[in-house]
């Protein structure tokens, strides 16, 4: 392919490509290289290493993910909003497994601060809300959310749930509807129901 209309845009989208076939970590200038025949010099006009083209498709992936959660939570509350916010996360990662892993490729804080990381913070937060929680336990939440819906994920990947008979869906019910029940026990009253 020729070099002609290589853009950094257009190289994020063929690494971004590059990662689900291979996976994340094996993404490199050197082998997007690979993917347009040229050679790998002719890259660093457009991106300056290996560690900014992984930022550039980590940026794209959380961009694409925070969009299908919002699209998917948008409407919805308590169990409703949780179940599609999980189930849209495990939909991005089976059908886009490294830019899944790129979207948690650590940023540095600068980078991070203005990425759609922090829709995806504050989403969880708003979906969180439903079940009045208060500080501190609306963080741990959030991170055991995250911890819960990451694991699962990172081990029905790997293929560590393809050695028992009970479907990984089954698992996948269970964990979200006995996550919703712990919040719904954690989470404080609404003001209506503590003055009745």
């Amino acid at each position: 392919m020729a070099r002609a209309g290589l853009t950094p845009e257009r190289l994020t989208w063929a690494g971004a490509e590059l990662a689900d076939e291979v996976g994340f970590d094996q993404v490199s200038v050197s082998a997007l290289a690979r993917r347009f025949d040229v050679k790998a010099a002719s890259l660093y006009a457009h991106v300056r290493s290996t560690h900014d083209l992984r930022t550039r498709i980590a940026l794209l992936a959380l961009e694409e993910l925070a969009d299908r959660v919002a699209d998917a939570i948008a409407g919805r509350a308590g169990r409703d909003a949780l179940a599609a916010f999980a189930d849209a996360y495990r939909g991005y990662a089976r059908e886009h497994p490294g830019r899944y892993q790129a979207a948690r490729f650590r940023l540095d804080t600068e980078t991070a601060a203005a990425s759609a990381g922090v829709r995806h913070a504050q989403m969880t937060r708003a979906l969180l809300r439903g079940y009045h929680l208060t500080e501190p336990d609306q963080t741990h939440a959030v991170r055991m959310l995250g911890g819960l819906v990451h694991g699962f994920l990172e081990l029905e990947t790997a293929g560590g749930f393809s050695h028992t008979p009970v479907a990984a869906e089954e698992s996948w019910a269970w964990t979200v509807d006995s996550l919703d029940a712990m919040l719904r026990a954690r989470g404080a009253a609404p003001e209506s129901d503590r003055a009745s």
